[in-house]
């Protein structure tokens, strides 16, 4: 079975990391799926869904009960044992989405400072498929050099910028076009929004 790592740390748009999740289990694909802890707060606030729990284990049942799928794993970000922290373990790539810039200056610096920054630097080290959605505006002149190193080193760089010309209709719709361009980014089939032409 294919699998992918997915993240989620602590910017605004989490809606965007989960329903890339739910849309990577629908295509029954196995999730490595890793929250930043400055991620639960900004999910809470900004879709309602708490996944906060008093151990490590109820947050894990939590977010397992949320997406209702025997493929899915999860993983604390301090978690540096996990088998995705070593580049013999085989997956098809990684999402970061969100991806805040305090992550991204850790990836691009090769800080590997938790299970997040060191999966991306796995990915980084063996040659495989690393995908931001960087969410911060605007962009300063740090934020940008940043991407520029890691676009040169492969990175594929794809900010939460929503289009209009599928005239979306509500948020939703808005989500899943973003959430279909990271997917189109990945080379994964799709039916999030209607394409031009």
């Amino acid at each position: 079975m294919k699998s992918y790592i997915a993240a989620i740390t602590g910017a605004s748009g989490s809606i965007y990391g989960i329903r890339l999740v739910e849309e990577l289990l629908k295509s029954g694909v196995l999730v490595h799926l890793c929250v930043s802890h400055q991620s639960f707060f900004i999910i809470k606030t900004e879709t309602g869904i708490d996944w906060t729990g008093s151990t490590g284990s109820e947050t894990e049942k939590k977010i397992k009960k949320y997406f209702a799928s025997k493929n899915l794993k999860f993983y604390s970000e301090q978690n540096l044992a996990a088998s995705f922290s070593s580049g013999s373990f085989l997956t098809e790539g990684m999402f970061v989405v969100p991806c805040s810039m305090k992550t991204l200056s850790g990836i691009a610096n090769g800080y590997a400072n938790n299970l997040i920054e060191r999966a991306a630097d796995v990915m980084l080290k063996e040659g495989r498929r690393l995908i931001l959605a960087p969410r911060e505006m605007p962009f300063n002149a740090i934020h940008l050099e940043n991407m520029l190193s890691l676009a040169r080193l492969g990175v594929t760089i794809a900010p939460p910028v929503p289009a209009f010309y599928h005239n979306p209709k509500n948020i939703n719709d808005i989500v899943d076009f973003v959430v279909g361009k990271i997917l189109d980014s990945a080379g994964l089939k799709h039916d999030l929004f209607k394409r031009w032409g």
